[in-house]
């Protein structure tokens, strides 16, 4: 899956947006409108809490840094003396689970309360008034997607791409 941006002037053509992209069989679960803080935006899907921060980046992170922290903790547990094989086995994966989930959930605190860095670029846009679209589509179909828009809509804006699939599966 690819996230596609694009910068809209109004409702109006938002709305003409996705309607566009539910034609072109995109779910409406796969479009998200980020607007100035008050805009009323009708009937279309607002983005919500996992769209407009970093918190699926930041646990991704702190999922990684943890579980490493924890493996090394392990690793030191291993090579005290009186610890037998089996056990420090048992430590190291212990240890290893207990620093990812900690790591996780460290990291999902700071990434609920940090904005999307992606999203941030577009803020003084989103101040002056004008709605961000973004549209998670088949890598195969950001082409046809964008095309699609392009001839409907011509001065929207398409800010480009970027995969949404995680970097640690």
């Amino acid at each position: 899956m690819r996230r596609i941006y694009f910068l809209v002037p109004d409702i109006a053509i938002t709305k003409r947006i996705v309607d566009e992209l539910l034609l072109a069989r995109i779910d409406e679960r796969h479009i998200h409108v980020v607007a100035k803080r008050g805009t009323e935006l009708e009937d279309l899907p607002e983005a919500n809490l996992l769209q407009r921060t970093d918190f699926i980046p930041a646990v991704e992170r702190g999922l990684a840094l943890g579980g490493s922290a924890g493996a090394l903790a392990g690793l030191v547990a291993l090579a005290l003396p009186p610890a037998s094989t089996v056990i420090a086995g048992g430590v190291l994966l212990a240890s290893a689970l207990a620093g990812a989930g900690v790591g996780a959930w460290a990291g999902g605190l700071i990434g609920v309360s940090t904005a999307s860095s992606r999203i941030k670029q577009f803020e003084a846009a989103i101040e002056a008034g004008q709605l961000l679209v973004l549209a998670d589509v088949p890598k195969s179909r950001v082409e046809d997607i964008e095309a699609r828009i392009k001839a409907h809509l011509p001065t929207v804006e398409i800010e480009g791409t970027e995969p949404i699939i995680p970097a640690f599966p």
